[in-house]
């Protein structure tokens, strides 16, 4: 038997695709520069991209990703508290832009694509978090596993200026912006650090914390306002 939830993610979708195609206008799409184009080094983090395979590009459909892990360079002796959370473990970073999801594309929610890579969740919540810039994030936050390896994430939805964590309310604004602002681009933003043995979830925690508020600020270059 199918779930209640399931069921609310269909009706959501069928809602959103008849809306959008029945409207028959084209996107307005504001110009954004490439993902590839993100810095390399943030704040002491130093980036290294990784390809994203055809079978997975197949299954996102049309868009801008950026697959890349960041490591933690500055301080290397880590002789800082601070600097040993920081380069215990690097941290991923996945970005998928949409500049339209009229044509059917849409963002793949983290609760459906982790669990089909053999992950579960042990736990998840949403917060708010601040950036270096002073605003504020609202995110989720998952541990997850997959019998040998934790992993803290922090995820959200990105589009015109918003952040929004929870799926259904980022279909619901897809669709209000859709109507008032000819707008359906939107993006997903995820970063990932690996709980090494001997780490606990908290220093994880602050280790993907202290790399997301830098990053942050820096995202409406690349995912319009």
């Amino acid at each position: 038997m199918r779930s209640p939830r399931y069921w609310t993610i269909l009706i959501l979708l069928v809602l959103t695709a008849v809306l959008l195609n029945t409207r028959g206008d084209a996107d307005h799409v504001p110009s954004s520069q490439p993902l590839a184009s993100l810095p390399e080094h943030i704040s002491g983090w130093t980036g290294q991209d990784f390809t994203i395979g055809d079978d997975i590009l197949s299954v996102l459909g049309k868009g801008d990703f950026l697959s890349r892990v960041y490591t933690y360079t500055r301080g290397a002796d880590a002789t800082r508290t601070s600097d040993k959370i920081l380069s215990e473990s690097p941290v991923g970073l996945f970005i998928g832009y949409f500049p339209t999801q009229r044509t059917g594309q849409s963002i793949h929610s983290p609760q459906n694509c982790l669990p089909g890579a053999g992950w579960t969740f042990d736990s998840s919540k949403y917060v708010y978090i601040t950036a270096d810039n002073g605003k504020s994030y609202h995110v989720g936050e998952y541990v997850i596993s997959d019998g040998t390896t934790r992993q803290f994430v922090i995820y959200w939805y990105q589009a015109h200026g918003r952040s929004v964590a929870n799926e259904y309310l980022a279909k619901y604004y897809l669709i209000a912006d859709a109507i008032r602002l000819n707008r359906t681009d939107g993006a997903l933003v995820r970063v990932t650090t690996v709980v090494p043995p001997g780490e606990t979830i908290d220093q994880a925690r602050a280790r993907a914390l202290v790399f997301t508020s830098k990053l942050a600020p820096m995202l409406p270059r690349f995912i319009p306002d």
